[in-house]
């Protein structure tokens, strides 16, 4: 594919860490490693950082919050800019969940430029008449983007064929594994970890604290896994008490923490280059989360190439990574028995577990999803933004099958 300029837009984008940010981060500094000029259309969230920032072939220009909406903000000026780069990219790349997803894939309509959706995630706002009455507006927009764009991708056939939402445009919907890649380890943060009580036997847990991610599962397991592994820990990597939207979750969590205090040890948000050591140190990763806010969970694989297994809550997408590798268990969402039954398993069968990396790496490869990627773009660009082809025959092909491909 020839370099091209491609405009990736979101809600947040780094520093700010979730799945979502990530994922967005490993795609645009593969395009611009492959010589395509990328520009991020983001909000600033936090008015310190800069408006416009240049890294090499990225420029990355963040719109000023006039203010901040549940896990959203709103930006007045956001429609002025996206009008000015739509017109001036080759294709549109706008990940969802997004209040501007409609906006931004009307304008490249309007234009005459390939719009192309990533579909990260269902939202799913915290309970409350506000938060309702959001997702009502929010719905139809999102059925909007989603008409209208060109094509979108999901991070698994799995996740795609169970979505509600992605049901309706599966003759556009095609699926791209999300980027899993680590930095080489950094030997001193291994040492650096230790010192912070980072020991065998270790229950490793790398999420921001949000109600959909049920940490509260977790701690309720935690006295079963105790009676069977006395002096089990478990490790938090993540942000905890300031995640946006989610101070109440946190309130609601204390008790739990309290009776558990002195096994649980929180790290706070650890730096890309330590995450290699912090999945080395533990024994299992545990990915507890409730519902399709969750559509992968890339910590997953993570964790399998440091040679870590993991425990993950049988959920379309999530359980991806354990079905297509079995270095892992799936284990019900929302059933602290079933969860703590696995974690004593894996814990004290954990050589039965573990595969070469080399096995993780053929399953999942950053390089190929990229390679997918501009493939869909140069298939785009030549059709002058027709469809590609989708998942809608693998949905008749599963028709009254609860059983969908990996």
């Amino acid at each position: 594919m020839r370099p091209r300029n491609v405009l990736v837009a979101l809600t947040y984008y780094r520093p700010h860490v979730s799945g979502l940010t990530v994922y967005a981060h490993r795609l645009v500094q593969r395009l611009a490693l492959r010589g395509h000029s990328v520009t991020v259309l983001t909000s600033r969230y936090d008015p310190r950082l800069p408006p416009r920032e240049r890294q090499q072939n990225i420029e990355i220009v963040r719109v000023p919050v006039w203010r901040k909406v549940s896990k959203g903000v709103i930006m007045p000026l956001f429609p002025f800019w996206a009008w000015h780069f739509v017109r001036r990219t080759d294709i549109v790349n706008v990940h969802m969940p997004q209040f501007e997803a409609a906006l931004l894939v009307g304008l490249a309509r309007a234009f005459g430029k390939p719009a192309v959706l990533t579909y990260q995630c269902d939202l799913k706002l915290p309970v409350g008449w506000f938060n309702r009455a959001v997702d009502a507006a929010l719905v139809p927009l999102n059925h909007a983007a989603a008409a209208l764009a060109s094509h979108i991708v999901a991070s698994s056939e799995d996740y795609a064929l169970h979505s509600p939402f992605l049901q309706r445009y599966l003759s556009k919907v095609s699926a791209i594994a999300p980027f899993v890649e680590l930095p080489p380890p950094a030997t001193e943060w291994q040492a650096r970890l230790r010192e912070r009580g980072v020991a065998s036997p270790c229950i490793g847990f790398a999420a921001r604290f949000a109600e959909e991610k049920g940490v509260e599962f977790l701690l309720q397991a935690l006295s079963a896994i105790v009676e069977k592994i006395p002096d089990v820990r478990v490790v938090f990597t993540g942000a905890y008490k300031d995640t946006v939207g989610e101070q109440a979750y946190w309130e609601r969590l204390q008790p739990l923490i309290a009776q558990h205090r002195e096994r649980l040890i929180f790290l706070d948000l650890l730096p890309d280059e330590a995450m290699p050591s912090f999945y080395g140190l533990c024994d299992v990763l545990v990915l507890t989360s409730l519902n399709s806010t969750e559509a992968f969970g890339m910590v997953q694989v993570e964790a399998m190439l440091c040679g870590t297994p993991v425990v993950a809550t049988d959920l379309p997408g999530v359980r991806e990574a354990v079905r297509r590798t079995g270095m892992g268990e799936i284990v019900p969402p929302r059933d602290p028995v079933a969860l703590a039954e696995a974690i004593v398993r894996v814990l004290r069968n954990r050589p039965f577990y573990v595969r070469p990396r080399e096995e993780i790496e053929a399953v999942f490869s950053a390089d190929r999803s990229v390679r997918e990627y501009e493939e869909l773009f140069e298939h785009l660009l030549s059709s002058k933004g027709r469809m590609a082809g989708g998942l809608s025959g693998t949905r008749q092909r599963q028709e009254g099958s609860d059983e969908f491909p990996g």
